[in-house]
């Protein structure tokens, strides 16, 4: 899929971006080739994804991660 890029030339850019907002012209870039569904649902999953890890770790394996992730820190 090829992708409609913006002109590199700052006063070519400017004009497009003007022509944008006054409605003269749209703008092309807007579709990144995502599908809006599983973006959605993929936000979805991920604002769930920490808490739901966090309340099924005991104590014990959060104190262990942790640990390794400081060890990690300090190693360097």
């Amino acid at each position: 899929m090829a992708k409609n890029k913006r002109p590199t030339d700052l006063n070519q850019r400017a004009k497009s971006i003007v022509d944008i907002a006054t409605g003269e012209s749209e703008d092309t870039n807007l579709d990144n080739g995502k599908n809006p569904a599983a973006v959605a649902l993929g936000k979805l999953g991920g604002k769930k994804g920490g808490r739901a890890r966090a309340n099924s770790l005991t104590p014990e394996r959060r104190a262990e991660i942790a640990k390794k992730a400081a060890a990690k820190r300090w190693k360097k």
